[in-house]
């Protein structure tokens, strides 16, 4: 008797696999194919143009051979997914309807996509590259992304959108044009690292997304690398910008995060121009006095830190731009140590009356514009650091004031102030300024060149 019970099962458990068919996909197909399909089953589109829109219901791997196009004819999103553990491979997708209101993409991960991969593929001509809405613990890898430039900045998508999408990942996508490069808003538990960012607003633009990880991304040239807002608890790791218009780095609202190991590297240390739009922003804080682009050939500020508390900058490069950090709008509680301040004309700027000491335990951090001595050879120069004082303060409250700046009367404040500490209003101090830049992301970023 066990015997003829084992028999079947034995023999539904060795043809289980073989129910899964692998169907080769002539242009025109798809959408029969699709219904016809079993889970588990394998799609692969032939060369030629597939039309679209078209929508994946049953989990399925649909990738394509070489010359596979989906199109989706200006209409909606070109490929919707609906199933879950469906894998979307090696496929041209391209021209998605021009509807923000609707949320056209070219490839549109559904609620109940979970675990979707999205892997090796080309978008061209979408509105949204790739929008992974609600789709948890989805992965986007390996994409070639471009987005739209037919269109004003407020008509375009962003290359890759995730919305409330907790354990989606993002990885060593290549994303050019459109809006932002990755948009995050209402999600959490996210990572996005190995991407690269070119000729867009912002690189990565976090939303409302906690509890996530950036690693390991570049950012080429756009308007913002990353601009963190409204987020918290993050770790933002080994991440380049290079040649960004605005600002390297942007915390809004950005609370306790580690920010460690990253390199901005602006447009006076020799990065790589772009002739880029001007992408303003209404989220982004903007300084009153601001500086006319006309007037300037660098990077704005290399890391803007506006009511962001309790964040820990360990590890990081500013170099090369107008303002190396610009502090304020109450932020307090933040650690800045082991960092390098290399060759911004104004390494930093900061407008209160509070006084906060940028070192941690005996170690601060490397100003190139300090000049300093180290007399027991320990590698932490013999007087602390000061890189504002009342002149600075003057001359961001009243800029015609510059015409003075090297009167004999400015002078004097200033060796008076070098002389007599206590005469100082408050202020950033580095009590303990390295002799050296500590070894770290230095080198690493002008590979991007």
């Amino acid at each position: 008797m066990l015997l003829r019970l084992a028999l079947p099962l034995a023999a539904v458990l060795l043809c289980g696999p073989a129910l899964a068919a692998t169907v080769v996909v002539p242009p025109g197909g798809l959408e029969s194919a699709l219904a016809a399909a079993s889970p588990g089953d394998t799609l692969r589109l032939a060369p030629g143009v597939h039309p679209g829109p078209v929508t994946v219901s049953t989990t399925v791997t649909l990738e394509g051979e070489p010359g596979a196009m989906l199109d989706g004819g200006g209409q909606g999103s070109v490929l919707t997914v609906t199933a879950p553990g469906v894998t979307i491979r090696g496929i041209e997708v391209r021209n998605s309807g021009l509807s923000l209101f609707e949320q056209n993409a070219g490839i549109f991960l559904g609620k109940t996509a979970k675990r979707a991969v999205v892997e090796d593929n080309r978008l061209r001509d979408n509105l949204i590259g790739v929008y992974v809405w609600g789709a948890d613990d989805s992965v986007v890898r390996r994409n070639d992304v471009t987005g739209r430039t037919d269109l004003r900045v407020s008509e375009r998508g962003n290359g890759i959108q995730i919305w409330n999408a907790p354990g989606a990942r993002v990885l060593d996508n290549s994303v050019r044009d459109g809006r932002d490069g990755i948009f995050t808003t209402t999600s959490r538990k996210n990572v996005f690292a190995g991407n690269r960012f070119e000729r867009v607003r912002f690189a990565i633009h976090y939303m409302y997304t906690n509890e996530s990880e950036v690693s390991g991304n570049v950012s080429l040239g756009n308007g913002v690398g990353y601009a963190i807002m409204y987020s918290n608890n993050l770790t933002i790791r080994n991440n380049r910008s290079v040649a960004d218009r605005e600002h390297g780095m942007l915390l809004n609202a950005a609370n306790g995060s580690v920010i460690e190991n990253n390199s901005v590297l602006g447009r006076f240390a020799g990065a790589v121009s772009d002739s880029g739009e001007a992408l303003p922003d209404a989220d982004v804080p903007r300084d009153s006095e601001a500086m006319d682009d006309r007037l300037r050939s660098g990077t704005w500020k290399c890391v803007f830190i506006y009511n962001a508390n309790k964040n820990r900058f360990v590890g990081n490069r500013f170099e090369g731009c107008e303002i190396g950090v610009h502090f304020t709008a109450g932020s307090e509680r933040n650690a800045m140590t082991g960092n390098a301040f290399v060759g911004n004309r104004t390494q930093v700027k900061y407008v209160g009356t509070r006084s906060l000491d940028w070192s941690e335990k005996g170690r601060g951090n490397y100003w190139s514009d300090n000049a300093a001595f180290d007399l027991n050879g320990d590698g932490v120069a013999d007087e602390a650091y000061r890189p504002n004082d009342v002149v600075d303060r003057v001359m961001w409250a009243y800029p015609a004031a510059k015409l003075l700046m090297n009167s004999p009367g400015m002078q004097v404040i200033r060796w008076a102030q070098k002389q007599f500490p206590a005469l100082h209003p408050g202020g950033v101090i580095d009590s303990a300024p390295l002799m050296a830049p500590p070894a770290g992301p230095q080198l690493a970023e002008r590979t991007a060149r």
